[in-house]
């Protein structure tokens, strides 16, 4: 039997359960660059308003590490600059959805009961890599479309869509890989994602300190820096695409011929073993166990963030100084007594962002114990439900507290230790928005449970409104639709307690339906 036996088969099935959320994801993401095209001509209508923005963007470490390279002064390369976080999410999303068709199912087990058909070894990940490389042509497609019908030039906005593109492809296939050398959907997902963090660490670093600073060599380590320096609207490099292409079929390669050798069910990286003599103490210790490993790399993670913004954030003054225009941007994503203050306030948000995506993943871990027949035993002593869910929500009610404090912390050591108390609040200011959004995976799990993996549609469209909606000026009512943006603008502002008091009764509200929902529902038996 071939083993790409049944790929059709699994191709069409990824395509109908992902009917929805897929095609939203990239076609949002595709033409929000092409939205911001109408904003940047109002803001720099003249060819010297452009040269001002250039003169400081294309110099200052804060723009450099935010949004890399300015590398043409029209409004193609000023969008393609401003658009530097697009491939990032969408290589995110690509690459969740890859684990989510080959290692999840697999741990679920229906890969075994799909395997008693004519299914070959290499069918799952060629399949999901088919489904997202469609997808990522797609969106590059419409997003070449988009800019040709804004009046911008045809080698740059195809070589805009080719880079949109190449983002998707390229850690589309570092998850395949990633699901074949794991055993488990969710370490598939924390390599896959290390890969990605990494790889925007060093296209920071590359950045940073602009043409010169002997660093740039760094850019050329990461998949990240080969897709940003395919230069869009600034001499484009089409060469990086074949580097592109053959960087996609070795890892492509790889992953098939693993997926050929491996066992089903295993990985090739060995897991940890735990120890000899179990000592969980209850459901607390055994959801300590499997939450505090996420919850150290993620504090990680947030100090390493902590460190950049605080080690950037000193040249924002030099940025903004000459340009208004860019400091009402900054004010109108952060709070208006000062322009750094702006950026932190700006900054914390991000942060925000990101602690919920931590928070999400540490709601729906219950979900997970209960589809992998993990919950059942469990449940079968004297754990009752809630006390067992408690147990995960621990940790998506504090580890959020944790991660945040540190980022708050770190961040003001290294900018100015006077400011550590200060941006620490800020920081923590965001908790009642990332407790909302976490709620809202507690609302699925207890009532809709099948529905669960919504909640990351549900994150997904607040980080879209909170960090392009100001960019593309969204009616109000749109903006609201985000709780982040009812948290006071801090530093900069007065705290506004009422906001903070109202997302936090309805995150209770919300978490404690989701809980009563999954006290009276049926646990999942198979």
């Amino acid at each position: 039997m071939s083993a790409l036996a049944g790929t059709g088969g699994l191709v069409r099935l990824a395509l109908r359960r992902d009917r929805i959320a897929l095609p939203v994801w990239t076609l949002v993401l595709a033409l929000v660059p092409v939205g911001f095209v109408s904003t940047y001509q109002e803001l720099y209508p003249t060819v010297a308003d452009r040269l001002g923005y250039a003169r400081t963007s294309g110099t200052n470490p804060t723009f450099l590490a935010l949004y890399g390279p300015l590398n043409d002064t029209g409004i193609g390369g000023i969008v393609a600059q401003r658009a530097a976080m697009i491939p990032v999410v969408l290589a995110l999303v690509m690459m969740l959805t890859v684990v989510r068709h080959t290692r999840t199912e697999e741990e679920a087990g229906r890969r075994e009961l799909l395997g008693a058909t004519v299914l070959g070894r290499g069918a799952p990940p060629a399949a999901a890599l088919l489904v997202t490389a469609a997808a990522s042509a797609a969106g590059g497609a419409l997003l070449t479309a988009g800019m040709l019908g804004k009046g911008l030039p045809a080698a740059g906005s195809a070589a805009f869509g080719a880079q949109f593109a190449a983002a998707g492809l390229l850690f589309a296939a570092v998850a395949a890989l990633a699901a074949q050398l794991t055993e488990s959907a969710t370490a598939a997902r924390g390599l896959a994602i290390a890969v990605l963090g990494a790889s925007y660490g060093l296209r920071l670093g590359a950045d940073v300190g602009g043409a010169g600073n002997g660093l740039e060599w760094l850019g050329w380590l990461t998949p990240l820096g080969w897709v940003q320096r395919i230069r869009p609207y600034g001499g484009e490099r089409w060469w990086l695409l074949a580097v592109i292409a053959v960087a996609y079929a070795l890892l492509v390669a790889t992953a098939g011929r693993v997926a050929a050798r491996r066992d089903l069910g295993a990985g090739v990286l060995p897991p940890r073993l735990g120890p000899a003599t179990g000592a969980l103490r209850g459901a607390f210790g055994l959801a300590w166990r499997l939450q505090s490993r996420p919850l150290a790399a993620w504090t990680a993670g947030f100090a390493a963030l902590g460190l950049i913004y605080g080690g950037v954030a000193g040249g924002v003054n030099d940025l903004v100084k000459d340009n208004p225009d860019l400091q009402q941007i900054f004010e109108r994503i952060g709070g208006s007594n000062g322009i750094e203050d702006a950026f932190f306030a700006s900054s914390m948000t991000t942060l925000g962002m990101i602690a919920a995506a931590y928070a999400v993943s540490a709601a729906l871990r219950p979900r997970t114990e209960e589809t992998a027949q993990r919950a059942e035993p469990l449940l079968a002593t004297g754990t009752g439900r809630l006390r067992w869910a408690a147990s995960h929500l621990a940790f998506a009610v504090l580890g959020p507290a944790v991660v945040l404090a540190v980022a708050g912390v770190v961040t003001g050591l290294v900018h100015d230790p006077g400011s550590t108390g200060r941006l620490t609040g800020a920081a923590l200011a965001q908790l009642p928005a990332v407790w909302l959004v976490a709620a809202v995976a507690v609302l699925l799990f207890g009532l809709l449970p099948r529905a669960t993996p919504a909640a990351w549609g549900v994150l997904g469209v607040v980080v879209l409104v909170s960090l392009f909606g100001p960019a593309l000026d969204l009616a109000q009512p749109v903006l609201d639709v985000s709780p982040f943006t009812h948290v006071p603008k801090l530093p900069g502002h007065a705290v506004a307690w009422t906001p903070l008091a109202v997302l936090t009764v309805l995150a209770a509200l919300v978490g404690a339906a989701g809980l009563l929902g999954l006290r009276h529902r049926d646990m999942a038996t198979g």
